[in-house]
C-alpha cells in the first residue's frame, strides 16, 4: 500500500506498508506531484512499515516519472523517514547526500514526535 497525503500547506506524508503495485505507484506519484505543485520549503514525513520490494512494474513507473520527481525534490527542504529497519534509515540518510538542498533524517516509529518537531523547526 502506498498513500500520499497533505497535513498542511508545507507538510506532506507518504505512507508505505508492504508491496507497492504499479497502479498504486502511478496514481500516488501523480497525486503527490499535483498536491505539491506550488510548494516551496516543503517537508516530507515518510512512514515505512512492513517494507517489501515494489513490484517490477512499480519501479518502471517510478523510472518513467523520474524527470518530474527530480523537479519535485527541489520543492522540499527536509524529509524525515520513520522506519524500524536500520538499513533503511541509513540508506535514507545516504540518499540525502545525493540531493543538495534536501536534508534527510531518519527515526524509528517511536520517535515520530521528534521527527515532526525536527521537520517543523
Amino acid at each position: 500500500m502506498l498513500k500520499m497525503g497533505k497535513e498542511s500547506e508545507t507538510l506532506f506524508t507518504i505512507h508505505l506498508d508492504g508491496r507497492i503495485t504499479a497502479a498504486e505507484m502511478n496514481a500516488e506519484l501523480d497525486k503527490l506531484l499535483e498536491m505539491s505543485a506550488d510548494v516551496k520549503g516543503g517537508r516530507l514525513l515518510y512512514d515505512v512499515r512492513n517494507f517489501k520490494m515494489p513490484e517490477f512494474g512499480a519501479l518502471v513507473v517510478e523510472f518513467r516519472k523520474l524527470p518530474a520527481l527530480l523537479g519535485l525534490i527541489r520543492r522540499f527542504d527536509k524529509a524525515a523517514l520513520l522506519a524500524e529497519e536500520a538499513w533503511l534509515r541509513k540508506f535514507a540518510e545516504w540518499e540525502g547526500a545525493l540531493f543538495p538542498g534536501l536534508e534527510i533524517r531518519s527515526f524509528s516509529h517511536d520517535e515520530e514526535q521528534a521527527a515532526r518537531e525536527w521537520l517543523m523547526a
